[in-house]
């Protein structure tokens, strides 16, 4: 039968002090606050993996940056996917790969991707003066956003200097590219 415990409160998490070796103060249903010698505070929910049935533990970040209440929310949202069968771990490695994968496509970097292909198919002075166009009017604004930030208002925003100028042909070419 498992061993019934005391939650946790904001006073002993906020007053607990470094020993020797590293230790932990339990809240329950697998969160525990790490405290370690050099005086650092770490929640961890330890659980048994939904598939292998080993044990795992998943950091929820340093105390005081999450509260208590968020560590016991963040407990909760841990065990629901374990009820679902889901590692919490490795839905989290996955989220953040994808965030990561979805930030490293920038205006920028596919702009050039693009460019390699298009260099290819269209004459030296015409590749020239698409890149140039590229390169003066929507990189410096846009190339370092990710692609599924840049909306329409964003692009119209960032043409806007060149529309006030009178250079409308050039925003109609830029657009087109």
């Amino acid at each position: 039968m498992a061993r019934k415990t005391n939650p946790l409160t904001n006073t002993e998490v906020k007053q607990a002090k470094p020993r020797d070796k590293e230790y932990s103060l339990v809240d329950g249903e697998g969160l525990s606050l790490r405290i370690k010698p050099t005086g650092s505070k770490t929640w961890v929910f330890n659980y048994y993996r939904p598939h292998s049935k080993k044990r795992a533990n998943i950091s929820f970040g340093i105390y005081p940056d999450v509260s208590l209440a968020k560590a016991r929310e963040r407990r909760r949202d841990a065990r629901q996917l374990i009820a679902e069968d889901i590692d919490p771990k490795l839905h989290r490695e996955e989220k953040q790969r994808q965030q990561q994968n979805e930030n490293s496509k920038t205006l920028a970097h596919v702009v050039e991707q693009w460019f390699a292909i298009k260099q290819i198919q269209i004459t030296p002075s015409y590749a020239d003066d698409i890149i140039r166009s590229l390169r003066n009017h929507v990189l410096p604004k846009l190339g370092k956003w990710p692609l599924h930030q840049i909306s329409a208002p964003v692009v119209i925003d960032a043409l806007q200097p060149l529309a006030k100028s009178g250079k409308l042909e050039a925003v109609k070419r830029v657009t087109q590219r």
